[in-house]
């Protein structure tokens, strides 16, 4: 197993290439040695492109080599038709006579089934070589197939002394508690993420547009609260530019193009409803930007999955409180000189 190790690793940081754009899919990395020298790498295409498999086999100079190579791929090759043909039957067309996976794929259609088409065609199969850290790698898709929900992150910026937003304002934008380059980052945080999620208020207040403005990237799915049916259509999140999700108890309203209404009952758990809402518009992964209570609910819930928290010097004295979020010092995974803090439950 140690000598696969670093091939595998190297699978690992090209599948980091593709982690984004290949949303909802998984980004794999893949890399093809013979005799001790690597002679083709791939990783996964944008989202309905080639995966890795493929990529890897396209980038061998001469084929015939591949007739005594081993394949090296930090996630199961695909067994099934969906956008693309199975990675499997390739595989096994090429007469590549070992693969080496990092981990089982966790999707249905798959989950086992490319591993058994290959060594039934005869090829020398290993699995489990950085298992933990390949399913790491693909976190959001792993999250998706085995909890049947999106992979949960929160987010908010805090001033000093605790709140969230002042007690008033005098107009409908936000109260910056951070600099231009943390919002720059937010919005780079967009472009990687399938969708942003804010709560009426923060919509009333803010009337953000949960767009890539200042990140050059894809805008994410845009999901609000809004109970009753009734912030004016003026606000930007009902401007159509971006495919936009209303969550709201108002029955009669009706969807059209870019915008999706989804009737919850917000006397149950919402967290919990916005999880089968989101799996069923496939949608991986989701950032919770606020408000406070929209924020708390997900917290109390424990559906959560990260947390990046904004640490600002500003002092408000009054105003909205922070989200209360216990977490101990082995969850804090980076304290940035912005102090920006990673954590995970």
């Amino acid at each position: 197993m140690e000598t696969h190790k670093p091939f595998i690793l190297r699978c690992l940081e090209l599948a980091k290439q593709g982690t984004f754009d290949a949303l909802p899919n998984p980004s794999v990395g893949a890399v093809i040695v013979h005799q001790g020298r690597i002679i083709g790498e791939g990783f996964t295409s944008k989202y309905g492109g080639p995966h890795a498999e493929v990529n890897a086999i396209n980038s061998v100079d001469n084929h015939e080599w591949l007739k005594e190579s081993t394949l090296y791929v930090s996630l199961e090759p695909c067994s099934h038709f969906g956008k693309t043909p199975p990675c499997s039957d390739l595989i096994i067309a090429k007469k590549i006579p070992r693969v080496v996976v990092g981990t089982i794929d966790p999707f249905a259609e798959v989950c086992g089934q490319g591993i058994s088409k290959m060594k039934n065609a005869g090829i020398d199969v290993i699995v489990g070589v950085l298992e933990e850290e390949c399913q790491d790698s693909n976190k959001r898709f792993f999250t998706f197939h085995q909890q049947k929900r999106p992979y949960i992150i929160l987010k908010w910026a805090e001033s000093a002394d605790g709140f969230i937003a002042p007690k008033k304002r005098d107009e409908a934008k936000p109260v910056w508690l951070t600099n231009s380059y943390s919002r720059q980052l937010v919005h780079k945080w967009r472009s990687e993420e399938m969708a942003f999620l804010v709560g009426a208020q923060t919509v009333i207040d803010d009337n953000p547009s949960l767009t890539t403005r200042d990140w050059y990237g894809k805008n994410p799915v845009r999901i609000f609260i809004d109970r009753e049916g009734t912030i004016h259509p003026n606000h930007k999140v009902y401007d159509g530019n971006v495919k936009t999700i209303c969550l709201t108890q108002n029955s009669n309203l009706i969807s059209r193009e870019n915008l999706i209404y989804e009737v919850v009952d917000f006397s149950l758990s919402l967290p919990m409803q916005l999880c089968a809402i989101l799996f069923r518009h496939k949608i991986c992964s989701v950032v919770i930007e606020g408000g406070a209570k929209t924020l708390q609910q997900f917290i109390d819930a424990n559906l959560w999955d990260e947390a990046r928290i904004f640490k600002s010097s500003v002092l408000l004295h009054q105003g909205t409180k922070k989200p209360l979020i216990n977490f101990s010092r082995q969850q804090l995974t980076a304290v940035l000189e912005d102090q920006l803090l990673l954590i995970q439950p």
